[in-house]
């Protein structure tokens, strides 16, 4: 591919990277609202948004699998189509469970576009261009993530908040086109896919149950009950199953071996931590805006725009100073710095706290996040050989999902337990009886209150939203060893392409050099390199006669 192919490729592959994250996202400063007219609960809010982490999760590494094995092309126009379409039957739900149920479908295509976007980049981008190129994605992402609730929050105040859920159409229509004109991918050898169902499925078991756990545990049952153990001894059996399937299966979902590599496991550790922050916060702030500050959905978004600019501004600058100077690491150190100090100033929030301050808060956390990201993935996949660049970008993308769906989930429920028990507490004191809100775990609209309730809904949540940044504090301290112990490579100047066909060259030149009478029939170094350069990666395979060529 020319520079200008190059160009016009990452432009469909961006913007299918935007549609991915802009349908999760566009609901988040919509949610109170969406929750409060079907008549959901605290715990609905949390789901309709784990539901789409799950599904993201899980099938992040189905997808990665797949790029391995099939049509990297043909993967990602069927993700574009799997995460509108969703997206467009969840905007006509009449119920929570409705929401929930095509919100999971949604994440679903979300994974695949999370996943493939950035395989396909590796294709297409050397390592030591990519540092710009992932901060753009990071840019773009960050965009997406922040400011598709400015965007719902605006169509939910003017219109409804179903047109949250069909505003991606366009842009997936427009992605399709642009990647069906531009992406010109070499046909990959011909090879048996075998699909890990086994992993899957156990994988899939073992983290939904450990959601559905830290969900209900302390609600609906004790911490300490006959449940706990249950669910919690339930998912431990299968995800140590799925360790053994991994291990013996031929293509396994998550290559066992990947875990070998230190940059890998170091990066995954802090993953882990960047996808609480970005979930998590981006979920929770819109209810503190809402419910703890009594703002619109569109001033919602408007008071994350800070967010937007740090993550955007840090993506793009220490993208291009990566590719620059080839280092990464000193500025991957500084985010985590910046992401335990960001979170730490969160958690001293209440619901009187200054805008300006809470703002100067987001622009470091959008700072740290554009710092680490994109980062992280550019580290690892630095390191790895090219026919596990599919599995092992998108695990880490699993690891990232699974951090904020455990996030979301975690961070929810400790928030639902901190206002339930405050508003319940609050009520006895005025006299009124704690189910007086339509149940204690019910999201409240706050401008319909009494002012004396409105006041305590509103300290309640403000004090709550605030503990759960500083429970995701440890988190980050976590990330930020990771980062320190990462061993800086220097970065590669081949494409992932350039990688194979000097594979499929070298494996030409052992085969020629090897002694004649032990490969009788192979062909010339010459033809067999030629038919490589030429069929790139067509299957040419070995033939009895020299003179057949393969078909072209």
């Amino acid at each position: 591919m020319t520079r200008r192919e190059v160009m016009e490729a990452l432009s469909g592959i961006l913007l299918g990277m935007f549609v991915a994250i802009l349908a999760s996202s566009i609901v988040s400063s919509s949610l109170p609202k969406i929750v409060s007219d079907l008549d959901g609960s605290q715990s609905s809010y949390t789901w309709v948004v784990t539901s789409t982490l799950l599904a993201m999760t899980i099938s992040t590494p189905i997808w990665g699998k797949l790029a391995d094995l099939t049509n990297r092309k043909v993967l990602i126009q069927i993700a574009l189509v799997v995460a509108v379409v969703s997206s467009a039957l969840a905007g006509l739900s009449q119920n929570v469970g409705t929401l929930i149920t095509f919100r999971a479908f949604q994440g679903i295509g979300a994974g695949g576009l999370t996943a493939l976007a950035t395989v396909l980049m590796t294709d297409i981008i050397s390592p030591r261009e990519r540092g710009k190129f992932m901060g753009l994605m990071g840019g773009i992402m960050a965009v997406s993530q922040i400011g598709g609730p400015l965007l719902g929050g605006f169509l939910t105040d003017a219109a409804s908040w179903r047109l949250n859920f069909f505003v991606g159409l366009p842009f997936a229509i427009a992605a399709i086109v642009v990647l069906q004109r531009t992406l010109h991918l070499p046909k990959a050898a011909r090879r048996v896919v075998r699909i890990d169902y086994w992993g899957a499925v156990l994988i899939s078991v073992g983290v939904s149950t450990l959601l559905l756990w830290v969900t209900f545990a302390g609600q609906n049952f004790a911490w300490l009950s006959w449940q706990t153990f249950l669910m919690v001894g339930g998912a431990v059996v299968a995800l140590v199953a799925a360790v053994l399937v991994e291990r013996v299966t031929p293509e396994p979902l998550i290559p066992l071996r990947l875990f070998r590599n230190r940059t890998f496991v170091l990066a995954v550790v802090a993953s882990v931590a960047v996808g609480v922050a970005m979930f998590g916060t981006a979920v929770f702030l819109s209810q503190y805006m809402q419910v703890a500050r009594g703002k619109t959905p569109t001033e919602s978004g408007l008071l994350t725009i800070p967010m937007i600019i740090g993550t955007f501004v840090a993506s793009t600058l220490f993208g291009q100073l990566i590719t620059r100077f080839g280092r990464y690491k000193n500025i991957m150190v500084a985010g985590g710095v910046v992401l335990v100090g960001s979170l730490f100033a969160l958690s001293t929030i209440d619901y009187h706290t200054s805008f300006v301050l809470i703002s100067v808060y987001l622009f470091l956390l959008g700072s740290s996040m554009g710092m680490l990201m994109q980062n992280l993935v550019l580290a690892v996949q630095n390191t790895l050989a090219v026919e596990e660049m599919g599995a092992g970008t998108s695990t880490v993308a699993f690891f990232r999902s699974l951090g904020g769906a455990i996030g979301v989930s975690v961070l929810g429920a400790v928030l639902a337990s901190t206002v339930t028990s405050s508003i319940s507490d609050g009520l006895v004191k005025l006299g009124i009886p704690a189910d007086s809100l339509g149940g204690s775990n019910a999201v409240p609209e706050v401008s319909t209150l009494p002012a004396p309730i409105r006041d305590l809904v509103e300290k309640s949540y403000g004090d709550g939203i605030a503990e759960i940044f500083l429970v995701a504090v440890p988190l980050a301290l976590v990330a930020l060893i990771a980062v320190l112990f990462l061993k800086e490579v220097p970065l590669g100047t081949k494409t992932g392409l350039q990688q194979r066909l000097e594979q499929e060259a070298a494996l030409a030149g052992e085969a020629d050099e090897a002694p004649a009478d032990e490969t009788p029939g192979r062909v010339s170094l010459a033809e067999e390199t030629e038919s490589t350069l030429l069929e790139a990666f067509e299957p040419a395979g070995v033939v009895d006669d020299p003179t057949a060529r393969p078909a072209r």
